[in-house]
């Protein structure tokens, strides 16, 4: 079933400025943690641990995942955003206000 709310387009655009290898390096190295800990959220419901330590790892990798989307609103923020205001795109700013709220 497709998803109403993510359109293609939105899926499929790429950014202006491409990101750093630095950048780009410290990103997946955040996600392949990420990864970890709910791979490790898996093998703990596998090994019917408490739910209270399962919910303690939810919550940390929810915050590990809040902080990897706020490191890439930053560099969107700082490179996407400004690009298109330069351009003359300021309805770029209601766009970054929606991604600011999903983020919440």
């Amino acid at each position: 079933m497709e998803d109403t709310n993510i359109s293609c387009a939105a899926c499929c655009r790429k950014k202006h400025t491409p990101r750093s290898e630095e950048t780009v390096k410290s990103l997946k190295n955040r996600l392949n943690r990420i990864i970890g800990q709910l791979g490790g959220i898996r093998t703990m419901l596998d090994d019917n641990r408490y739910c209270g330590d399962i919910l303690t790892q939810v919550a940390a990798a929810e915050s590990a995942l809040q902080s990897f989307g706020y490191l890439v609103l930053r560099e969107h923020m700082e490179t996407c955003v400004v690009e298109e205001i330069r351009d003359g795109n300021t309805a770029i700013v209601d766009e970054a206000v929606e991604l600011m709220k999903k983020l919440k």
